[in-house]
């Protein structure tokens, strides 16, 4: 049952490999399981590089399938750097994150969290610090305004129809995001897990987003890794509307369950525990990713 509500479903955030990071499956392998139940396609997020070229040749090797590339606005590819979104856009890059582990709203916060054990990405950005080779935390705003390069990758998303995704920024950055992008006419906003902790948007901060014609990406791996409640999770998406709303799972660690096991656990949650019905669910699986990875200039 919860198979067929993935029928030509994306999963536009999966962190498969080959990679930095350690990861629990790559490119090929991903796309194995996603067509076994029937599933389009993924998109492949590194917090490191362009994942383009990858998609292409996933695509090449599995006729019928849709990878989707994408960029993050890491240190790695310079920043807030507009050149590189228009190269990784020419080379078929779909999605545009903001700037994930190098964020200063990640930084700040995750030097407030102290946890006991450092991920990975942490372990790598200190003993890069050790070695002398300084990483710098990235804001999008100048004071209360976003900055000049903000807004030149902006111009590149609207000008090649590209998913704004507001990765891991702080609430003042991803509001001003979202209405200058508006402003400037990009069509396709998504913010990235709200309900992450360094995120932590209400209920009532993402309906006013969706209301600014952006769209929540309720990821599995928030609630899977307890930084918040299958109910809070439920009662989020039901105050904003299904409508507003994508699922993908935010998988590919080494220790967690397969991107497949996990999108079809999301399913099984919101079906059985959650109330939603079938339509709701299809609605975020299927209908709400394709217009964003398949129709040009769609408003959800």
């Amino acid at each position: 049952m919860y198979e067929e509500l993935l029928k030509d479903a994306y999963d536009l955030h999966v962190h498969t490999g080959p990679d930095v990071l350690p990861r629990k499956l790559d490119d090929f392998e991903m796309a194995e399981r996603l067509q076994r139940i029937g599933m389009k396609g993924y998109g492949i997020k590194s917090h490191y590089f362009c994942t383009a070229e990858r998609a292409s040749l996933v695509n090449k090797n599995f006729p019928g399938f849709r990878a989707i590339g994408a960029i993050c606005l890491n240190n790695t590819v310079g920043g807030l750097n507009p050149i590189a979104v228009e190269m990784a856009a020419r080379d078929g890059a779909k999605i545009v994150w903001m700037p994930t582990f190098d964020s200063a709203n990640e930084q700040e916060h995750f030097a407030k969290s102290s946890p006991a054990k450092l991920p990975h990405w942490a372990k790598l950005r200190q003993k890069l610090e050790e070695q002398g080779k300084h990483l710098p935390t990235i804001s999008i705003l100048d004071g209360n305004q976003l900055k000049k390069e903000m807004y030149d990758c902006l111009e590149v998303i609207k000008e090649h129809d590209l998913i704004l995704a507001t990765g891991h920024l702080g609430k003042k950055e991803i509001y001003e995001l979202v209405k200058e992008a508006g402003k400037l006419g990009v069509k396709k906003i998504v913010i990235t897990h709200p309900n992450f902790p360094s995120i932590n948007l209400s209920k009532e901060e993402q309906k006013e987003l969706a209301d600014m014609g952006a769209v929540m990406e309720h990821c599995f791996t928030t609630p899977y890794s307890n930084k918040a409640t299958w109910e809070s999770v439920f009662e989020e998406i039901r105050y904003v509307g299904p409508e507003h709303c994508i699922l993908s799972t935010d998988l590919g660690q080494q220790k967690n369950v397969y991107p497949d096991e996990g999108i079809l656990e999301f399913v099984r949650q919101l079906i059985d525990n959650g109330g939603f019905t079938k339509e709701e669910v299809k609605r975020m699986t299927t209908i709400n990713t394709s217009l964003l990875v398949e129709e040009q200039g769609v408003k959800i």
